[in-house]
């Protein structure tokens, strides 16, 4: 039994958020799901302990609620945050398990919501990192510092173009490599399982974008060949706490 006089919501409050949550169960009121919302999570990373005591019941609601859903995705994709509530997160193991679930069989029937879904996905499955960096690659760019030179390398992946670049602020990007996507079958764990989902769920740009992601550029500077992904991932890797 949840002792909600131990979880308190972004106003200090422990009453209001159980009597929300009631409130959605019977109606899908939008203006309860907007003050739920706003007390559980706040931006820039902040979860709180409301919030994850929350998140099974509204995984219980997410099949009939995209409210629900959407809510609870944003929880999981805050966890990476300095919520200090890793105990209630660990709780929530079972009910994780089952939005995973329910997060993939709603890809298949490929949403208008399917990339923000995608990275609810990734969140869900402990990839933090790329729920909060991927992007749909129409015009996504990643800077990153050459393991070799150390020069900063500007990664584009989008409609301009696949390459690494310098980036001048006047000139613009300047001496472009063409970047080296990677195979399917060279495509790392979860690198694969992103790719084989956009594969399977008809996401072609998606899927390319991720083979590009994951495959190698050329340092404008030096001419040394690296893993984007890999040197991303190691300077931008957030940290549970």
């Amino acid at each position: 039994m949840m002792d909600w006089t131990q979880m308190h919501d972004c106003y200090g409050d422990v009453d209001r958020v159980p009597e929300l949550l009631e409130r959605v169960e019977l109606e899908d009121n939008t203006e309860v799901w907007e003050e739920l919302g706003y007390r559980l999570v706040l931006e820039h990373d902040l979860v709180f302990p409301a919030g994850f005591a929350a998140l099974p019941r509204l995984v219980r609601l997410a099949p009939r609620s995209a409210q629900a859903r959407e809510l609870a995705g944003t929880i999981l994709r805050r966890a990476a945050g300095h919520h200090g509530r890793d105990d209630l997160l660990a709780d929530c193991a079972d009910a994780i398990t089952e939005f995973r679930k329910l997060l993939d069989r709603h890809l298949q029937t490929r949403p208008a919501d399917y990339l923000e879904t995608f990275l609810d996905l990734l969140a869900a499955k402990k990839q933090y990192h790329w729920s909060a960096v991927l992007g749909d690659f129409t015009d996504d760019f990643y800077h990153l510092a050459c393991p070799h030179c150390a020069v900063e390398v500007t990664i584009a992946i989008g409609d301009h173009g696949r390459y690494s670049a310098i980036r001048d602020w006047h000139l613009g990007d300047v001496n472009r490599r063409s970047l080296r996507p990677a195979s399917p079958e060279e495509l790392p764990g979860i690198g694969r399982w992103m790719h084989e989902t956009a594969v399977r769920d008809g996401h072609a740009a998606l899927a390319d974008g991720i083979a590009h992601l994951f495959g190698k550029a050329e340092c404008p500077h030096c001419a040394s060949i690296f893993t984007i992904a890999d040197e991303y991932t190691s300077a931008n890797h957030p940290v549970l706490r």
